[in-house]
């Protein structure tokens, strides 16, 4: 992070949209820029943590996925499901990751079709390093007042719900 800026640009950005006649959008403009603001300095924060592991998020996040599935493997296009990302992303990421030695590719016992990433013995100890740093360094830390993770949570689960994230 660099040096703090002396004022909210994102507060000034919602003057400047109501200035120029957008005052009935500015408010969830100002909400959208902030979101993504945060994200930007939450994944400036994860990749910092993850770096010393030679890991992205998105690495981690199919470390992880695999360390908390029975037998430790999953289906490659389920993988890609519960992660929400491309098959292409997953493929890019297994990859890297069997390029390491952390997870290997093998063919379903029962679908022939289908390929199973698995997560080596020095994966699974990768994922539970990483895993104790980010839950120390980073979600333990996140910044956000304690009363107001619920409701963060709660707000960000209805708008993707809504979304078509997810059902139910």
């Amino acid at each position: 992070m660099g040096t703090p800026l002396p004022r909210d640009p994102i507060a000034d950005a919602r003057l400047n949209w109501e200035r120029h006649g957008w005052a009935d959008v500015a408010a969830p403009m100002a909400a959208i820029t902030a979101i993504m603001r945060t994200q930007q300095i939450l994944m400036a924060r994860i990749e910092g943590a993850l770096k010393p592991f030679g890991l992205t998020f998105a690495r981690y996040e199919l470390l992880a996925l695999l360390s908390f599935a029975r037998g430790g493997a999953l289906p490659m296009n389920k993988a890609s499901a519960l992660l929400q990302v491309h098959p292409t992303s997953v493929t890019n990421a297994v990859d890297r990751l069997q390029g390491a030695g952390l997870v290997r590719r093998s063919p379903h016992p029962t679908d022939g079709r289908t390929t199973l990433i698995e997560l080596t013995a020095e994966g699974r100890t990768l994922a539970k390093r990483a895993t104790a740093v980010l839950n120390a360094e980073v979600f333990g830390q996140s910044g956000f007042e304690e009363q107001d993770v619920e409701q963060l949570i709660g707000i960000l689960g209805t708008f993707r719900r809504n979304a078509g994230d997810f059902t139910g």
